[in-house]
């Protein structure tokens, strides 16, 4: 059986937990502690959706997957952002959907999609809820109702073609899901974000996600062959070959649509054979500018590991890259974690890059406890809000001319909008020929109106972004919570593209209205 996540926490409800005393003597040192528990669960506004539409839904899907009780819409209202949390916490789930529907097929969602357009009802799509930029709250103002499209029965492997290295999956299987029953045919996908252990197949797909492998495998975009694509006009599949002049690439409409175009009800992706090793090893670097340095150089000259991630000095000092010991001895300057699969040839000269460089390596013991305890983050970002902390996350990437000055430029913004006793950490995970992503984590203490405060820093740290010339996201997605930002990034005419591909593909708006279109 499939766990769900906790309705106002991350990830597994088994595995929550207090903040350790030793971390919390840390923090309170740090930051100060006030203890902050989440108010009882409060019931849910009413179903807005009128009793004939539900009951054409129950004609449709079956009554055992059209589901109106408080407990499904409650696991079902927004996503795991420190905002969506915040107000979970507080008891605000304004933003329940009226049900929770589980489509089983292609057709079934199809049939979905006719019934939402002929009773404008919008459909939210549902694979994991690890969402943290605002991408499963819709608009619900005009509506007759909002439905959370739950894909979870849409687990099968469709197809395995052992000689072209391809499989077709569905869109409702989980990361641990999709690689156990590839790995029963010796395969493997390699990606492997924070999120694994509860996104899927179609999230991936639908924000470009990237995983902490994205060095040896790459972004989940570049593992896409082909894919279905469910939308109010009729069906869209692409991914004939694997490479090919036919006009634009379709399937970069569907890949980081975030619901918004249509549904994908199926994806095509490259495979990988099942690695016969694994081992991880920690470097150290005298500072931040010389492990990036060195992540260049790699990157520029064919010595690509399959991890490659560097922690800033203050990521270092506080060991935040060991999630098993947050707080213990670290081993000063920062530290560099670099992770080979099945790429043991590449080792040797890997190694002896990392040490002209400047890096001294620190042996596999530390490399094998990041790899242990590398889903573990948001467990903790949940037991500090319990104390008072606010804690969250912001992401971006650049050009390698570029890197310094949006550091700092990022940096200083949320310090700024944060206080002098704000800790702002950072790490590069995803790296490129032509540049890196920064991964900002920040600590602070929360104020009276942490939401307020949160969204005061997000929209300074967001303005520093794309002033600097950078992305607004480099693989969290747009959601609500990024769209002034996209409209920047992209332009006016950028805007118009996607609002007109919006009108045409979903004329009437009822596909996760409100989010990613500027």
């Amino acid at each position: 059986m499939t766990t769900e996540m906790h309705p106002n926490r991350w990830g597994d409800p088994a595995q929550a937990a207090p903040l350790p005393e030793s971390t919390r003597g840390l923090v309170e040192l740090a930051l100060g502690v006030r203890d902050t528990p989440a108010v009882e669960e409060v019931a849910l506004p009413a179903v807005g959706l009128p009793d004939e539409v539900l009951a054409e839904l129950r004609r449709l899907l079956g009554d055992d997957h059209v589901l109106t009780d408080d407990e499904h819409r409650r696991l079902r209202t927004r996503g795991k952002s420190t905002p969506d949390l915040l107000k979970a916490r507080s008891g605000d789930l304004a933003d329940a959907p009226d049900a929770v529907v589980r489509p089983g097929s292609h057709d079934d969602v199809v049939a979905l999609i006719d019934l939402a357009v002929r009773h404008h009802v919008a459909l939210v799509p549902f694979g994991g809820g690890t969402s943290v930029t605002g991408g499963l709250v819709a608009r619900r103002e005009g509506y007759a109702g909002v439905l959370s499209v739950d894909l979870g029965r849409m687990k099968a492997v469709r197809e395995v073609d052992k000689v072209s290295m391809t499989v077709v999956l569905e869109p409702g299987l989980r990361g641990p899901e999709a690689e156990a029953l590839l790995a029963a045919e010796g395969l493997m996908l390699g990606h492997y974000p924070q999120s694994f252990e509860f996104a899927t197949i179609g999230g991936f797909a639908a924000t470009r996600s990237s995983g902490q492998s994205s060095a040896g495998y790459g972004r989940f975009d570049a593992m896409v062959m082909g894919l279905t694509l469910a939308t109010p006009q009729g069906t869209l599949e692409v991914g004939t070959s694997p490479a090919n002049a036919a006009g634009p690439d379709l399937r970069q409409l569907a890949l980081g649509s975030e619901g918004a175009f249509g549904i994908i009800t199926a994806v095509r992706v490259r495979v990988k054979k099942l690695p016969e090793t694994k081992a991880y090893e920690a470097w150290q670097f005298p500072s931040f500018d010389a492990g990036a340095d060195a992540m260049r150089h790699l990157a520029q000259n064919g010595l690509m590991p399959t991890v490659l991630r560097l922690s800033d000095e203050a990521e270092t000092m506080l060991n935040l890259a060991s999630q098993s010991d947050v707080g213990g001895d670290s081993s000063g300057g920062c530290l560099m974690i670099v992770g080979f699969e099945d790429s043991i040839n590449r080792r040797e000269p890997i190694t002896a890059a990392l040490e002209e460089l400047g890096g001294t390596s620190l042996g596999e013991e530390r490399g094998a406890a990041w790899a242990e305890g590398r889903f573990h983050a948001p467990y903790l970002r949940d037991s500090l809000l319990d104390v008072g902390v606010l804690v969250e996350t912001v992401e971006t990437a650049t050009f390698w001319s570029n890197r310094d000055a949006l550091y700092a430029a990022v940096k200083g913004a949320l310090t700024e909008a944060l206080g002098e006793k704000s800790l702002v950490l950072c790490h590069i995970s995803h790296v490129y020929e032509t540049g890196c992503s920064l991964y900002f984590t920040v600590a602070a203490p929360a104020d009276d109106a942490p939401l307020e405060q949160w969204a005061a820093a997000k929209a300074r740290a967001s303005q520093a972004m794309i002033d600097a010339g950078a992305t607004i996201t480099h693989h969290h997605a747009v959601g609500t919570d990024h769209k002034q930002w996209l409209a920047q990034e992209v332009g006016e005419v950028g805007v118009r593209i996607l609002r007109a591909v919006k009108a045409e593909l979903d004329p009437t708006s009822i596909l996760n209205p409100g989010v990613l279109i500027p």
